[in-house]
């Protein structure tokens, strides 16, 4: 069993990933002797695999993003604006990279390519440099399954004269291309793998020329699954059954590989923005799901991809709680986690497939 099963059954069926290494240890002990195995038989390929597959591995990812209804709910003009970050935003994101980095880990960020349109770029340079990998979140933040131009983005709502008559598809190609060719510009990178902004319960199942044209593009994979999972009534705090449901479904949010080859890694509920707009939480209780996933996570050996966004998070946890709660609960597991990129999310899930 690998982890695409487990998003598929109960967890009652999912098999302990330390049982199965055990499993494998004894069977190549068995073949190799455990002399050998000491002196180097296995290569480094297969320790590599063999480390990774025994542990729980945990993905910090920021959404570079103007986000409606912060830092007041009243503001919605982001809507019309996702690339335009504000200094807080921007300062928020270079010290979230600083202490990741600190711990011995890396943020995965994903920027609309209107971020590169600022006359200076040099915080983002910072995090690059850092080792900190950027991928593409589309330049306008379009809807990547929109058949009709009417549903691309607000903006093009309020100005569709701005497609200069393209379709739909055209638009949306459109939009990766030149993010790519953004990155490229002003930061000398290519983009780190793709993140469809909003999240689909269902992924890109049902959308084969959307994985077609990211193939194309050059994409091994893609980040677009977001499962459903409960939530509260807006300011009521979760209840013990709410937050085992958000745990339950860090069971549908686990890599897998689509027909076609393209590998999805899934993001993780619950979002900030499930939290703090939809919900409208305190921070305590956001840190209280974010433990008992990431823990589950752990114990399952599974993946968890902390999905936030910097211009929410400024405002609701200015100290960064939740970050150095993620780094804290990896840190203290020991051998037993870690914090990777999505590369390496997607590099296991293929080696699963």
């Amino acid at each position: 069993m690998n982890l695409t099963t487990i998003r598929n059954r109960g967890e009652s069926e999912v098999i302990s990933r330390r049982d199965s290494m055990q499993r494998i240890a004894a069977a190549t002990l068995g073949g190799l002797g455990f002399a050998s195995l000491r002196s180097g038989a296995l290569s480094a390929a297969e320790q590599t695999r063999t480390a990774e597959a025994d542990k729980g591995l945990i993905a910090i990812t920021l959404d570079l993003e103007m986000s409606a209804n912060f830092p007041v709910r009243e503001a919605t003009h982001w809507n019309f604006e996702k690339g335009n970050l504000n200094d807080e935003t921007k300062q928020y994101s270079v010290e979230a990279a600083r202490r990741v980095r600190a711990a011995g880990g890396l943020i995965h960020f994903f920027a609309v390519g209107r971020v590169f349109e600022h006359p200076s770029v040099d915080w983002l340079s910072e995090i690059a440099k850092a080792g900190h990998p950027i991928g593409n979140h589309t330049y306008d933040h379009v809807n990547v399954t929109a058949t009709d131009v009417k549903d691309l983005q607000f903006r093009f709502q309020r100005a569709p004269w701005l497609l200069r008559g393209a379709s739909a598809e055209e638009a949306i190609r459109e939009n990766i291309v030149l993010t790519n060719k953004a990155m490229k510009t002003r930061l000398g990178i290519d983009p780190a793998g793709f993140r469809t902004p909003g999240g689909f319960g269902n992924g890109l199942r049902e959308h084969p020329a959307v994985r077609a044209m990211l193939i194309e593009l050059g994409f091994d994979w893609v980040s677009s699954l977001y499962p459903p999972h409960p939530n509260t009534a807006a300011m009521q705090e979760p209840t013990a059954a709410i937050l085992e449901g958000i745990v339950a479904a860090q069971q549908q949010a686990q890599p897998f590989v689509y027909p076609d080859g393209l590998i999805e890694i899934p993001m993780s509920p619950i979002s900030d923005i499930g939290a703090f707009r939809t919900g409208q939480w305190k921070l305590e209780w956001f840190l209280q799901a974010i433990r008992q996933s990431v823990e589950w996570v752990i114990e399952k050996r599974a993946v968890f991809d902390f999905l936030a966004h910097p211009s929410c998070l400024y405002v609701v946890d200015p100290e960064f709680k939740s970050i150095e709660l993620i780094c804290d609960l990896v840190r203290k597991a020991g051998d037993r986690a870690a914090i990777v990129d999505l590369d390496t999310l997607a590099k296991r899930a293929k080696r699963e497939a």
